[in-house]
């Protein structure tokens, strides 16, 4: 079983900072690939940036420059960095681990910009 947690959603003015997190747990499991994604109602799921132990870092055009997605292997987890934020980037930020072919996400953190 394979179980994913995101932390570090908010509120946030435009201009400013988060930093999301996504500590994986679970048997024979290791953060290879990790992408972020998000969501906003009545859209589909976007993603947003990936890591990847080989590929070049991936980040949708949107956040190009402004998002950093990093890893720390030592704790599981991974971490996306979104700066000069914009109220566009208001949405559900969800992480997934693709293993065995089998995709698994993490409840989701609300990521809200705002004046």
């Amino acid at each position: 079983q394979v179980q994913l947690v995101e932390s570090g959603g908010g509120l946030a003015q435009p201009g400013g900072s988060l930093r999301l997190s996504c500590t994986v747990s679970g048997s024979n499991v290791s953060i290879t690939a990790i992408k972020w994604y998000r969501q906003v109602p009545g859209k589909e799921r976007e993603l947003v940036a990936r890591i990847h132990s080989v590929l070049p870092n991936y980040y949708a055009n949107s956040v190009k420059g402004r998002f950093t997605i990093s890893k720390d292997t030592s704790k599981n987890t991974a971490y996306l960095r979104m700066n000069l934020l914009k109220p566009e980037d208001t949405a559900v930020y969800y992480c997934n681990l693709n293993k065995g072919g089998q995709n698994f996400w993490g409840q989701g953190t609300q990521v809200t910009v705002s004046s």
